[in-house]
């Protein structure tokens, strides 16, 4: 998906989840329907409105799933302090209308007939959940569910987990882990947890910081892959990724400019480069609607392949290693190194 400017969505319902939690439904108009496909496990970024019409940008992940519910659903959990969850979860109502970028993230299964285990720690259960229903409504697949929570009352949707767990009997089976009565979960208990399905086709987890790396420690304890693991990591954005953007210069006369040659949606562009130009700037400046979500290296919105050429990337918070070797680079961080470029974004 390339169309990445923001669109206005109505707000079809706020659903309380828990005392500290609420869902927004969100209504998709036809004419957007393609611009809001999305696969499960990824977010949207939504607008946050300020003082004299400065806003923010907040990232909140999917609760619904593709092809089985049909409106968009976030779900927001109140953290002390925090700019997005609190205005949210005090403010919005039905019939409401939020600025929203399309979906985007990495945090989403290749195939969905597959063999998942799930760690969830609180209000990281809402990409997990998209991804188990998303399982579910497949003729094959299974999921075991290892979910995190304070004590009872802080578990979202213990409801909607028992109605899917009683729908597809065999087929997910969820194991709570409760704070109030066994205690924070330490790398060796999960370890001991784990063990038992280490041999799955791959671990996706969400959660707060601690719990995520107390989890990947006893994954690889367990024995199963670090390239099976999958981690979703949320920064807070600090820029807003709705303001309009700087122009950046033409670059005709710059002898210090690269060649750059982009394969968008497939075709092909080709224009001059200035050395400190970013490159989504630089296409979005030139008409071209690439896709990028927060703007920050954050997300990976905005991945692209390098296919000839270098370039640098100025921050790199989701790509991991693996991804580095193959080309892959962030467009919203990248400047040239080399005179001459190629990116493909197919």
């Amino acid at each position: 998906m390339s169309e990445t400017s923001a669109c206005t969505l109505t707000v079809l319902d706020v659903v309380e989840e828990t005392a500290d939690a609420r869902s927004l439904i969100l209504g998709v108009p036809e004419e957007l329907g393609d611009r809001f496909d999305y696969r499960p496990g990824q977010f949207l970024t939504l607008r946050i409105p300020g003082a004299e019409g400065r806003g923010s940008a907040r990232c909140y992940s999917l609760a619904s799933a593709p092809g089985v519910d049909p409106d968009l659903k976030v779900t927001v959990k109140r953290v002390d302090g925090g700019v997005g969850s609190n205005w949210i979860c005090d403010n919005v109502r039905p019939g409401q209308t939020i600025e929203v970028l399309p979906p985007a993230g990495v945090f989403t299964p290749e195939r969905l007939n597959g063999d998942l285990l799930l760690f969830a720690g609180g209000s990281g259960i809402t990409p997990v959940i998209s991804i188990v229903k998303a399982v579910l409504a497949q003729p094959e697949g299974t999921v075991v569910l290892c979910y995190a929570n304070r004590d009872e009352s802080s578990v979202i949707f213990s409801a909607e987990l028992r109605e899917l767990a009683a729908r597809a009997p065999g087929r997910l089976q969820v194991i709570h882990l409760l704070e109030s009565v066994q205690g924070l979960p330490t790398a060796d208990a999960l370890a001991a947890l784990a063990a038992p399905f280490a041999g799955r086709d791959a671990a996706f987890v969400c959660g707060p910081a601690p719990f995520m790396e107390a989890v990947a420690e006893a994954l690889g304890r367990a024995g199963m892959p670090k390239q099976k693991i999958v981690l979703e990591r949320f920064h807070s954005l600090s820029g807003d990724p709705f303001a309009e953007r700087e122009p950046v210069p033409e670059a005709d006369g710059d002898t210090g400019a690269a060649k750059l040659s982009v394969t968008l949606n497939g075709n092909v562009h080709e224009f001059r480069w200035p050395a400190e130009t970013k490159l989504l700037d630089l296409l979005l400046a030139r008409g071209l609607k690439a896709p990028y979500s927060c703007g920050e290296g954050n997300c990976a919105a905005c991945s692209c392949r390098v296919v000839s050429g270098e370039v640098k990337m100025l921050v790199n918070d989701i790509l991991e290693e693996e991804d580095l070797e193959e080309g892959w680079v962030l467009g919203c961080q990248s400047v040239p190194v080399t005179g001459e470029v190629e990116i493909s974004f197919d």
